[in-house]
């Protein structure tokens, strides 16, 4: 990268850690104001794409490998389904949350939102940076010359 973009290198680098800092802010708090596991994904995605663009594909790769935005995909998904199968293993129907606080139903919606909140807001963030890494990889089919 070229030394006459230091001044959007440097404000990347402290824009990056305040979009992490509000896709948790909106992770952790979607059950209470507008906002949850997928707005949290895309603007946590949003961040490394940012990233990326900036400093280039192959640096934003030594900081967010191919291989754990397959992992956090799949993650994603396993704590989605893993909320459901919790409740059908204690007798319960798919995805029915009374089973995380039996006593008070109403503690164990939240932690059933959160929970499945936070899965769809693990496999959103993976999917996005997966679906920038194959556009950002490919091989352009014609030269910037011949436009």
């Amino acid at each position: 990268m070229h030394e006459h973009h230091l001044i959007l290198r440097v404000v990347t680098k402290i824009v990056v850690g305040t979009i992490i800092l509000f896709a948790f802010y909106v992770q952790f708090h979607g059950d209470f104001s507008p906002g949850g596991g997928f707005q949290a994904g895309v603007i946590m995605a949003v961040a490394f794409i940012l990233y990326g663009v900036v400093f280039g594909l192959s640096k934003v790769k030594q900081v967010f490998p191919v291989w754990l935005a397959h992992k956090l995909m799949a993650l994603g998904v396993l704590i989605y389904a893993g909320t459901g199968l919790v409740s059908l293993f204690y007798g319960y129907p798919f995805l029915d949350y009374t089973v995380f606080d039996p006593e008070h139903p109403t503690h164990g919606q939240h932690w059933g939102i959160w929970l499945v909140e936070l899965g769809v807001g693990v496999t959103v963030s993976g999917v996005i940076v997966s679906i920038y890494y194959a556009f950002a990889s490919r091989t352009p089919h014609i030269s910037d010359e011949d436009w």
